[in-house]
């Protein structure tokens, strides 16, 4: 059997997507070695996150958005993309873009249905293209992994998918996302010039973060805690104006801190010396900081909406991230209560090891193995 990956998500940066990728591709390798090769679109910036080593690559190199149209119009028309998987027996596509193939079984992760969900909170376009996209690629799909339980429930609500044409495998933090030593820790934090005392939040810039609504909660604790500050980890994303706005209406321009990307290797020292990390977002297809955080000892709040209290479990404070009041209420109970923020690190520690990549591939092994037989 030779199964071909797209990893574009992973040669080109995005996010969340990305990680899922390379993480995936990576594992997949391990489980079986030789068994799969790699494909990927660079038209954006090859290399941001690494890929397993040895392992074939075909590439094209297309824009981002005209490779997203040829593969539409592909499925639309009926076109066979077979030349550019070669001699595949199975193609899996990673990210919300499913190569239109002739006689070659495919699968598709569906990480969220945000687009449909909060539509307000994407950019015209893009909305466009996968409203009109991704009921197709669902349907053609000859099988669907979802990231959790909860997106597995919005698939088949919205778009009525047979429940057995999906199976839910859980994404992992990565190895090097453990506990850090005091002297990491340190070096980390003066490398990005950290504060003291801060809260963490790990994600793109972008409205469904609800980061905005975070900032308010941050200007209520500082009424009482004038040394706390929220550092911010991501890129700009779309959107992203509002929060800058609420930064501005809260006056909190010296106590939000935004070093922008910081590359995997540093990450875990910045979990590490959180007093908190904190997921706040309206909606997530899984919520990978979660685990990240707990997997480094940070204590963690999060919304317990959407996949986010499946994936927290009892080893996080959770709050409906629609009140600001409520969000300031959780954290300060956190912040100033020890034992229970020590009890917090020591739940996650357990809570991140229930999620490994090596499950995934063995799942994902499962789901190729089945839609291969039945051929």
């Amino acid at each position: 059997m030779s199964i071909v990956v797209d990893v574009s998500a992973a040669v080109n940066g995005r996010a969340g997507l990305g990680r899922y990728a390379a993480a995936l591709a990576a594992a997949l390798e391990q489980e079986r070695p030789g068994s799969i090769r790699l494909f990927a679109n660079e038209g954006v910036a090859k290399g941001i996150l690494s890929l397993p080593p040895g392992v074939p690559v075909r590439t094209i190199r297309l824009g981002y958005k005209p490779w997203r149209m040829a593969v539409w119009l592909g499925q639309l028309a009926g076109v066979g993309f077979n030349p550019l998987v070669g001699d595949a027996s199975l193609y899996h596509a990673t990210e919300h873009l499913l190569m239109p193939l002739r006689h070659i079984p495919t699968v598709l992760t569906v990480h969220d249905l945000i687009y449909h969900l909060f539509p307000q909170h994407h950019k015209r376009l893009n909305y466009w293209y996968l409203n009109a996209a991704m009921p197709l690629f669902v349907r053609r799909a000859g099988h669907i992994i979802t990231i959790s339980e909860c997106a597995k429930e919005d698939l088949i609500r919205l778009y009525d998918v047979p429940p057995e044409k999906v199976s839910v495998i859980y994404e992992a933090a990565a190895p090097h996302f453990r506990p850090q030593s005091a002297e990491q820790v340190g070096e980390v934090s003066a490398r990005y010039r950290l504060p003291e005392r801060y809260l963490l939040a790990v994600g793109t810039i972008e409205p469904r973060k609800n980061l905005a609504r975070l900032v308010e909660a941050l200007a209520i604790l500082r009424r009482d805690d004038p040394d706390l500050a929220l550092v911010v980890v991501g890129a700009k994303g779309w959107l992203y104006e509002g929060f800058f706005e609420a930064i501005e209406q809260h006056e909190q321009q010296q106590a939000v801190i935004l070093p922008g990307y910081i590359p995997d290797d540093d990450l875990p020292a910045v979990y590490a010396g959180a007093a908190a990390a904190v997921t706040a977002s309206l909606y997530e297809g899984f919520g990978l900081p979660v685990l990240e955080a707990m997997a480094c000892g940070a204590p963690v709040a999060c919304s317990a909406t959407s996949s986010l209290g499946e994936i927290a479990g009892d080893a996080a404070m959770t709050f409906d991230p629609e009140n600001a009041e409520i969000i300031a209420w959780v954290l300060r109970r956190l912040l100033s209560d020890v034992a229970l923020s020590e009890a917090l690190r020591r739940k996650g520690f357990v809570r991140a090891t229930e999620f490994s990549w090596e499950r995934a591939a063995r799942e994902t092994w499962a789901v190729y193995d089945r839609l291969s037989h039945k051929l």
